[in-house]
């Protein structure tokens, strides 16, 4: 049943009257049940400040946060931390955040490391409560460790971890310290996706029975967002080797034309860019603005080479990675990141399972939220566009097999009831881009860029149509006769979710500082992630496995020892292990 204050919430979206109703907070604490932290603001550092960590910075609320110190072992992704991204105003940067007029009055506020470690064996000197991690996917698990054996609380970008043995190593050191432990499944504070969830829970779509999803790129070889250009001496054959020296002098020419107020923005741009090409530094180590900085293989990253045969000309090929490479595109490699599922797909299949919990507690009668694990993943992963530049597939298509309310594996027909969850994520093509469909008996819901919501019920033939002024698209339509509007949604200015996710953390931190009150976490804490893990990192295994995977009940509990590493695929020591070497500091 829907609480009271849901209710309130909703109808005061409706009215368009939220933010004046809550001039002392925000909209997402009103939403999402919190309010300002007592005290000062919760003092972070941030360990990454790449293209996420930079989002992360940008979302931070200077009556929650204050950023107290960075790493990075990019000389650019330090630049950004302080400047952003030109053109880009999701990351606006440090400066723009707090106010600060130069980077040289900012770092007088903001310490700067290169390694992680070195701003971890500094927190306590630097009077850090918590961190906010960023880091490549392989240095989520044992950053987080670390951070919390040193007392500090953590928020962690998705995914949770690589691998489901270290999202349950995470899990029980935080619940071992008495730390908070968050996950950055921003969906869980996008008001969007909670209005969908809202009314699921009140039966205007009937019964789910089937989701289809799909994140779809225009990503190509040569054009490739994952694929970013490189300092020419960190690898001089690279196809895009002189791309960044190209883009400099285009921009100086650009700057030496400008007038009035274009010299500024232009000048912006051509600072980015030399910092950018900075990151030459990581093939032999240096310095740069009083930072020491190692080699990318130095800091552990690794050389490798991959041979394969052109299927045209049957000729034999080696592609040659250097340690900076790896580094640089950690999304495309195997030991760094996780591909599209982890990336792209782990939100999406986050939000379905969310749908499918709202689903169970209608059918029921319930208000639980209690997450859907699922059942069975088929996979089809190819790579059609690109060759060896890589490791991970480049086109995804799966179908999860999740238990309906009704779902009985003891009888015929009982355990037919499964509801099907089609996602698709691919390059080489961005038609119809990204989004959720949700199909019910009543009516279907479509989530598109997470900008607009639209919702169609073929029983009274109506239709509902919301959009926010950032974000969400959720859209719903149905067959059936011609349709008419029934109702409107939240009207508010909100945000992706990443703003509310940051400040529900640190008002948990200030409030729950012991993590004694289970009550009062973070929306996608360790359980919750967990199970997002094990679907995303699931499906990555049955793509490598090239097979169907049923997963296990025992894989979503933290206090089972049982991983897919370990039953699936066979890994030696895949056991979680809270006193692994690997994670003492």
């Amino acid at each position: 049943m829907m609480q009271p204050n849901e209710i309130s919430r909703r109808d005061l979206l409706k009215a368009g009257v939220l933010a004046a109703a809550v001039p002392t907070a925000g909209v997402g604490a009103f939403y999402f049940g919190y309010s300002k932290v007592e005290g000062n603001p919760l003092r972070v550092g941030v360990l990454g400040t790449g293209d996420e960590g930079s989002v992360l910075l940008g979302a931070m609320n200077p009556e929650y946060i204050e950023v107290k110190s960075i790493a990075d072992i990019r000389p650019y992704n330090q630049y950004r931390a302080f400047h952003g991204d030109c053109g880009v105003s999701a990351r606006p940067g440090l400066m723009s955040v707090y106010g600060w007029k130069t980077e040289e009055e900012a770092r007088k506020h903001v310490r700067v490391y290169a390694d992680y470690l070195e701003l971890l064996n500094q927190a306590k000197a630097d009077g850090i409560e918590a961190v906010v991690i960023a880091l490549p996917l392989h240095l989520h698990a044992k950053a987080a460790v670390a951070a919390m054996r040193r007392g500090l609380h953590v928020l962690t970008e998705k995914l949770m971890a690589h691998s489901i043995t270290q999202c349950k190593e995470m899990s029980r050191v935080a619940a071992m310290t008495g730390k908070h432990l968050a996950t950055g499944h921003q969906r869980h504070y996008n008001i969007l996706y909670h209005e969908a969830v809202d009314k699921i829970k009140r039966g205007l779509l009937g019964n789910i029975h089937y989701i289809r999803a799909q994140w779809h790129r225009g990503n190509s070889p040569g054009g490739d967002s994952w694929q970013l250009p490189m300092p020419k001496n960190v690898k001089p054959t690279d196809v895009q080797a002189n791309r960044l020296i190209r883009d400099l002098d285009g921009l100086k020419k650009e700057l030496a034309a400008a007038r009035g107020s274009e010299i500024e923005t232009v000048a912006k741009k051509v600072a980015q860019k030399e910092a950018q090409i900075r990151d030459e530094v990581l093939a032999k180590g240096g310095e740069y603005e009083g930072t020491s900085f190692k080699s990318a293989k130095e800091y552990g990253y690794l050389d490798n080479a991959f041979e394969w045969t052109d299927a045209k000309t049957q000729e034999q090929k080696t592609y040659q990675r250097p340690a900076a490479e790896e580094l640089l595109r950690w999304r495309l490699w195997a030991r760094t990141g996780g591909g599209l599922m982890v990336e792209l797909g782990s939100h999406q299949l986050d939000a379905a399972s969310i749908f499918l919990a709202a689903n169970n507690d209608y059918y029921h009668g319930t208000n639980t939220g209690q997450k859907i694990h699922p059942l069975k993943v088929l996979v089809s992963a190819n790579r059609n566009l690109f060759e060896m530049d890589r490791e991970v597939n480049d086109h995804i298509t799966t179908l999860v097999e999740f238990p309906a309310p009704d779902y009985d594996p003891k009888t015929a027909v009982g355990k037919k009831r499964k509801i099907c969850v089609q996602y698709s994520t691919i390059n080489g093509n961005g038609f119809g881009g990204y989004g959720e469909i949700v199909f019910g008996t009543d009516g279907t819901m479509i989530l598109e860029k997470e900008a607009d919501l639209q919702m169609f019920r073929s029983e009274t033939a109506s239709k509902i149509t919301t959009k926010a002024a950032t974000g969400p698209t959720l859209d719903t339509q149905s067959s059936g006769p011609a349709q008419k509007a029934v109702a409107g949604g939240p009207k508010a200015d909100v945000s992706r979710g990443y703003t509310e996710e940051l400040e529900h953390w640190a008002w948990c931190i200030r409030v729950n500082p012991n993590n004694t009150d289970k009550a009062l976490q973070p929306r996608c804490y360790p359980k919750v992630a967990l199970g997002d893990a094990v679907i995303a990192l699931g499906t990555n295994i049955a793509a490598d496995l090239g097979q169907s995977l049923a997963f296990k009940e025992s894989w979503f509990d933290i206090d089972s020892d049982e991983t897919p590493e370990g039953d699936v695929l066979n890994v030696p020591g895949a056991k979680p292990d809270v006193n692994k070497d690997e994670y003492k500091v």
